[in-house]
């Protein structure tokens, strides 16, 4: 019992241990995941085309608030380049973000309220951890829309994606 009680204590101990050291390393991914999107989102303010895109994996989607912007990372630095050499891209601050990792913390996902020149707007997505570094594989970009104010919303969207949902429908 001499032996065993010291050896049961020794293993409680590196079990605790453990446990801080996983604690630890959820902390520093969750802060490298945060200061990555505080990084990208800064970027595009002070409109640094190439800092910004360095944050992005080189098969990374963006999706946008349109229904036609679905841009792989190529087509998006296309879209992109002509607001950042204008010196006047878009200026997004995130107010409210919430990160999830799966179990071996390679990936990365997350939604986020955003202070914008829209208003409030929802970006969500996905990062995948290249290298020891967090990039950005996937933004969703969403206006939000009050739930008073839907119909006026659906109203005045109506004609359009009528028109781009059979557009959609003919080519399949």
């Amino acid at each position: 019992m001499r032996i065993i009680l010291p050896f049961i204590s020794f293993i409680f101990l590196l079990c605790i241990g453990c446990q801080e050291e996983e604690m630890n390393t959820d902390a520093s991914d969750l802060n490298e995941v945060n200061t990555t999107l505080d990084q990208w989102h800064k970027a595009a303010t002070e409109t640094r085309f190439t800092d910004y895109f360095n944050l992005m994996t080189t098969d990374a989607v963006f999706i946008g608030t349109d229904a036609t912007e679905y841009w792989g990372v190529d087509s998006f630095k296309t879209f992109a380049k002509p607001f950042f050499d204008k010196g006047k891209a878009w200026s997004f601050t995130s107010v409210q973000r919430h990160v999830y990792f799966n179990t071996d913390h390679s990936i990365a996902w997350f939604d986020e309220l955003l202070s914008t020149q829209m208003k409030i707007c929802r970006g969500s997505g996905v990062l995948r951890k290249e290298n020891n570094e967090w990039k950005i594989a996937q933004y969703v970009l969403s206006m939000t829309i009050p739930n008073s104010l839907t119909k006026d919303v659906v109203t005045l969207k109506t004609a359009v994606e009528d028109t781009m949902m059979q557009a959609i429908s003919a080519s399949k």
